[in-house]
């Protein structure tokens, strides 16, 4: 019998590990305590290729009696660090095996790994990780390695055993960011290839025009702090267009293929990667004619208003076209530096006049928003309307979208703004609607 302590000098092995693992019909199966281990993959997707370019190996486990073990029990059975560490390498080393004796191309293989383990590996455990990928002919840059994004503690050890895994070729991926305490200051530190996000933004989405609003934005900052970005947790065609229009890079789920001992380089069933693109283009389309629909009254309205400035109207008069509509809050003019001149008009029906809470940034006179979109894009284009995504209003710590358009030219331009409240028919694109007629410089 192995004491414990014949267990910690020698359980990090490759040799050892591989007394762990059988060959049943060709598969490898590993055995830990009365648990028989096996491997599951569930394909990741690219949406630009159209095909699998990765593999996510899940464990799965099961009893004396035949009766399958979730993953989260099967870890909890080891007591002790060092046998969550013998655990985790007997779980890949079974699946790098079964992966490899597969058609893979060159795709990636994603493994779960514990924090603790990585940060570790190379002061206590030895060359393990290494010693498995030589034995089976993989190279390392074929790895991606997940941690779980909820059960990062510290992150100082783990980034130096991060720096350590990428300069010797393997690729690193943050799992389940989006769940619980997720923050970008570790994305930033870590800088992961990969960000998995996690299946409850999509569930959150789904259900919250609101959300879906913030979800292309997430996937945006990920794309500029450098990581590509995986979309989990992809149940059926509507996440699917989310995954899309957030413009993730990956996407994977029960909707595309679930997970099985057999690499499927392809989505299952009916599930094509053109036919989603078509409907995705026509489901775009259609919600750019609403949007435009919804606005049109909208831009119209600034559009007259805009005329009449010109033709020395004053700015109430020629505001109160724009004010009657149902969704507008309030109107104001900007000078060609995009300082406001002039007070705000808010509508009858504003609900800024209601709160007085934002009294302090109620008075927006002498306010510059020369670095706010539709104020750039109306001075960029004289005479055509521009039209925000929705965003808080700083005046009125409400959510609005805006319209706006230039007048005249150079340090003689003026810039009407119009305000209206956002609701949850208005679509989350970012669209611009182009007057048919420039309107004249004056």
């Amino acid at each position: 019998m192995r004491t414990r302590k014949d267990l910690m000098e020698t359980a990090y092995t490759l040799d050892v590990i591989e007394r762990l693992i059988a060959i049943d019909s060709g598969n490898a199966y590993g055995t830990f305590r009365d648990l028989r281990l096996s491997s599951h993959f569930q394909p990741v997707f690219s949406l630009a290729h159209g095909r699998a370019v990765g593999y996510e190996a899940l464990l799965r486990a099961a009893g004396p009696d035949g009766n399958p073990v979730a993953p989260y029990d099967a870890f909890r059975i080891a007591h002790h660090v060092d046998e969550v560490a013998l655990l985790d390498r007997l779980a890949r080393a079974i699946h790098v095996r079964n992966f490899m004796a597969q058609p893979s191309g060159s795709s990636w293989l994603f493994l779960n790994v514990s924090p603790h383990v990585i940060s570790t590996a190379r002061s206590r455990h030895g060359r393990f990780f290494d010693d498995l990928l030589s034995s089976c002919n993989i190279p390392p840059q074929r790895i991606v390695v997940e941690i779980l994004e909820s059960s990062l503690q510290s992150d100082v050890p783990l980034a130096a055993a991060m720096d350590s895994l990428r300069e010797r070729g393997f690729l690193i991926a943050i799992d389940d960011f989006g769940a619980g305490h997720s923050n970008f200051d570790r994305i930033w530190q870590l800088k992961p290839n990969i960000v998995k996000l996690d299946r409850s933004l999509l569930q959150r989405a789904s259900g919250d025009r609101l959300a879906r609003l913030i979800l292309p934005r997430i996937a945006s900052m990920l794309h500029e702090a450098g990581s590509l970005v995986l979309m989990e947790g992809v149940e059926n065609e509507s996440q699917a267009m989310m995954a899309m229009d957030a413009d993730t890079d990956f996407v994977q789920g029960y909707f595309f293929a679930r997970p099985a001992p057999i690499l499927a380089p392809a989505p299952a069933g009916a599930v094509g990667f053109d036919t989603l693109f078509d409907q995705f283009q026509r489901l775009a389309t259609l919600e750019h004619r609403d949007y435009q629909s919804e606005l049109a009254p909208y831009a119209r309205a600034l559009q007259v208003a805009a005329q009449q400035l010109v033709d020395g109207e004053p700015a109430a008069a020629a505001f109160a076209g724009f004010l009657v509509q149902p969704m507008a809050e309030r109107c104001y003019l900007l000078d060609g530096t995009g300082h406001q001149v002039g007070p705000s008009i808010l509508s009858n029906t504003s609900r800024a006049q209601t709160d007085a809470r934002y009294a302090p940034i109620a008075d927006s006179l002498g306010s510059n928003f020369a670095r706010r979109h539709y104020f750039r894009r109306a001075i960029l284009r004289p005479g055509h309307v521009s039209i925000t995504r929705p965003y808080l209003s700083l005046p009125t710590a409400m959510m609005c979208v805006t319209v706006s358009i230039a007048i005249g030219s150079g340090n003689g331009s003026r810039v009407l703004c119009g305000d209206i409240q956002w609701n949850e028919k208005l679509s989350t694109g970012d669209r611009s609607i182009d007057t048919a007629i420039p309107m004249p410089s004056g």
